[in-house]
């Protein structure tokens, strides 16, 4: 096995957004300290939790000694720490859990990223993240227009995210993304002209758009759905104007020099996202936190979402996992092609084909004469162009294969951007 991904779920906000749909809650800082020690308990003693849970890190092995195997000799280099805001722990308390996975893992990590929020960093905690190894910060930027942070229910304001961006570049931090979200309540062709003029001015190495999703796990979602009006409701884009803004943050980001690698992400030579592209590319990640999620190759398992039955269950040398699946044949095709197209790089349709015993070369053809595919030599890929309908050539390639489910698997992973955030959908709609 190669280098494992570590993601870490610190599941506490200052507030609520209006379209959050996540399992993260507005707490006292009185439960920071209990929860980041159960997370440094988890790590510590992962072994004997997945042991307990009946989780396998491969089939037709010794699992107990391939177990071992992995834990000596492979190496941890990339770590997310993601939520919620984790930006609002202390740096003692982050960097703590940065200590336990390198008294537990072997690692060498190459990217360490934390999501914070603008109005969260300072200069010292900005020094004490570097110093942790923190190397790359994700902002949950979502706007630059006043009006429509304070419609989500943001905390942070415009003025912000230059005055925390400033501070993050003098103290050394050279790998920064930034977030927006096509879509927000009061939203407009101008606003969001503004927002990406604005961002591109502030040059980001990464860049992450997001469509706004609506569904009734969210205030603002539950208040479209009863045709109320409150949290703007009434004033959200249309969804023919998300599909125009998003074709607009191509062109710019194109323009820009950002090179588009993922349906929702685009970034600068060298800059793509690492821990990301190992969900993409189904590679083996492990989650520790509450709600975090796990990929073994075979197997997914996820801790429970409720932080005080997590803390509860670490300190009790209990496994906090609600369940152990094993990825079927049917639901690891799909995860191939859903991850696959998503990116920009395309699927290996030759590799597919003589691994799952299938045949897709009809459909292919039929995709690429229609212009909804492209390909060259046994690699296909959805155009760029075309990347705001790529659900409907997912659909395609997938009718008559497997029976289709009503929500995707591999659109329910946890991590930085899309799979890892519920509350908002990317542009091709999964």
């Amino acid at each position: 096995m190669g280098n494992l991904g570590v993601y870490i779920q610190v599941p506490f906000c200052q507030t609520k957004c209006t379209y959050c749909n996540f399992h993260t809650g507005v707490v006292s800082s009185d439960r920071f300290a209990p929860y980041t020690e159960a997370v440094c308990q988890e790590i510590r003693n992962h072994r004997e939790l997945l042991r307990a849970a009946g989780v396998h890190w491969t089939k037709g092995f010794d699992c107990e000694a391939l177990q071992e195997k992995w834990v000596a000799h492979d190496s941890v280099n990339t770590v997310y720490i993601g939520g919620g805001t984790p930006s609002l722990l202390l740096p003692e308390l982050l960097s703590g859990m940065i200590r336990a996975l390198r008294e537990t893992f072997s690692c060498e990590f190459e990217e360490v990223t934390l999501e914070a929020d603008p109005e969260t960093i300072d200069v010292e905690k900005a020094v004490h993240w570097l110093a942790a190894g923190i190397n790359r910060i994700s902002f949950g930027t979502q706007s630059f227009v006043d009006e429509e942070l304070k419609a989500a229910g943001r905390m942070h304001r415009r003025a912000d995210i230059y005055r925390a961006v400033k501070v993050l570049r003098d103290v050394g931090i050279r790998n920064i993304s930034f977030d927006l979200i096509a879509g927000l309540p009061k939203q407009t062709r101008e606003s969001w002209r503004q927002s990406l003029d604005e961002l591109l001015s502030l040059s980001p190495e990464h860049v992450s758009i997001y469509m706004m999703e609506i569904d009734e796990h969210s205030r603002l979602g539950l208040e479209v759905l009863r045709d109320g009006q409150r949290y703007s409701a009434r004033e959200l884009p249309s969804e023919d104007s998300m599909v125009e803004f998003y074709e607009t943050a191509q062109a710019g980001l194109s323009s820009a020099g950002y090179g588009q690698y993922e349906i929702s992400n685009w970034a600068k030579p060298g800059f793509e996202s690492r821990h990301n592209l190992k969900y993409w590319r189904r590679e083996p990640y492990l989650g520790f936190g509450a709600g975090a999620h796990s990929f073994s190759g075979t197997q997914r398992w996820a801790n429970t979402h409720d932080a005080t039955s997590y803390v509860a269950a670490i300190a009790g040398g209990q496994v906090a996992e609600q369940g152990v699946e094993r990825v079927t044949r049917d639901a690891a095709l799909e995860e191939e092609l859903f991850l696959g197209l998503r990116q920009l790089a395309g699927i290996d349709v030759g590799r597919i084909e003589r691994n799952y015993g299938i045949t897709l070369q009809r459909k292919v053809q039929g995709l690429s004469s229609a212009g909804m595919l492209e390909r060259e030599g046994d690699v296909v890929r959805i155009p760029a162009g075309k990347m705001s309908v790529s659900n409907e050539v997912f659909v395609e390639l997938l009718r008559d294969l497997i029976p289709l489910q009503p929500a995707s698997q591999a659109t329910e992973r946890r991590g930085e951007d899309d799979l890892h955030r519920g509350k908002r959908q990317s542009a091709g709609r999964p």
